[in-house]
């Protein structure tokens, strides 16, 4: 495919009639629309497909963001690290902060530098903005015996030539949970979010995870800790005594929060998306429900007899090829945490 440049005319051109001036600018705008329709005109990179970033630019990303980061945990300053971080993870991150900034206003006195190594990029060709990437890294915060045990892998986004990249999801998975990667020419295939090869496009996936939560049709979920598991957890949450607990979940897929998605070897897709829960707790009379430090240091309002809990929550799946009976859709991580709360 090759660009077409259409130069301006020289000055003699001018000279020419009117009616051979009209015939040559309506023969160019022809073959402009003509290749336009074959899919071969390019304008400013738009409709071509163009790797996100070199591999180097893509570790210099990761440590951009990884040198934000500790400096932001060492001051406990959401401000450090709000250029580096968006979207889900971005939420959950300035939350975090700035509870701890509130419960601990001198800064992080344990503070252990975050250290990233044997990173891998998974580079997507994409045409237009926004870009995107994932790298899969060994964090030194591993909480098993040995190295290896734990990968990060976090989605860098880039919305323009003149922003940063930031990080916009974070999941953390065991090693053998990291599946491998189809590739194009050499790079990895970004899934479109309204795909119809897979069991579950990108972008109905927040959606039914909320149906699903709300009432346990299983549907295209495979059974685990992030599916099944957690709704039993909410509700024995539910029904303590003297302390009702509701959830209400919502999807979460516009901006920074869109799913992203990269084709596996197998013909499905490895998925990033979030959602948005609120959890409320209400205590029976003459009782007030437990607020912990974290929560409280982001509370508004005053607690009575209710507290309501503000969660973004952050997944990754594994999505079978359309077609697929059951279980198309296996949550494999999760990242949430609580960016807000009210009293009442």
């Amino acid at each position: 495919m090759r660009r077409l440049r259409l130069r301006r005319a020289p000055r003699p051109l001018e000279r020419l009639s009117a009616r051979p001036a009209r015939l040559l600018a309506a023969t160019a705008a022809t073959t402009v629309l003509a290749l336009a329709a074959s899919g071969c005109v390019t304008v400013h990179g738009e409709l071509a497909l163009m790797p996100p970033a070199t591999k180097a630019e893509a570790a210099q990303a990761l440590a951009d963001f990884t040198n934000a980061y500790n400096r932001a945990d060492k001051a406990y300053d959401p401000a450090l690290d709000a250029g580096r971080v968006t979207g889900p993870f971005g939420e959950i991150n300035q939350a975090s902060l700035r509870a701890r900034a509130v419960l601990t206003p001198g800064g992080n006195a344990k503070h252990r530098p975050l250290e990233l190594s044997d990173a891998r990029f998974v580079l997507p060709r994409k045409a237009g903005w926004p870009r995107w990437f994932l790298a899969d890294a060994d964090p030194n915060r591993d909480t098993d015996s040995g190295p290896g045990d734990q990968r990060w892998l976090l989605v860098f986004v880039r919305n323009g030539p003149q922003q940063l990249w930031e990080v916009a999801h974070l999941v953390v998975l065991s090693p053998s949970a990291v599946p491998e990667f189809a590739e194009e020419d050499g790079y990895a295939v970004a899934v479109a979010a309204d795909t119809g090869a897979l069991a579950v496009a990108p972008e109905e996936l927040g959606e039914r995870y909320v149906s699903y939560l709300k009432d346990g049709q299983a549907g295209p979920f495979a059974a685990g800790s992030h599916t099944s598991v957690w709704r039993e957890q909410r509700l024995k949450q539910a029904k303590k005594p003297g302390l009702a607990t509701q959830y209400l979940d919502r999807t979460a897929n516009q901006g920074d929060f869109a799913p992203l998605g990269l084709r596996t070897k197998d013909g499905g897709a490895f998925v990033f998306f979030a959602t948005r829960f609120f959890e409320r707790q209400t205590a029976a009379p003459g009782y007030r429900p437990k607020v912990d430090a974290g929560v409280k240091a982001l509370l508004t309002g005053q607690v009575k007899n209710t507290v309501t809990k503000e969660w973004v929550s952050n997944q990754v799946a594994l999505v079978r090829p359309a077609g697929t009976a059951r279980d198309g859709v296996t949550i494999t991580g999760r990242l949430q945490g609580v960016v807000g709360a009210q009293g009442s």
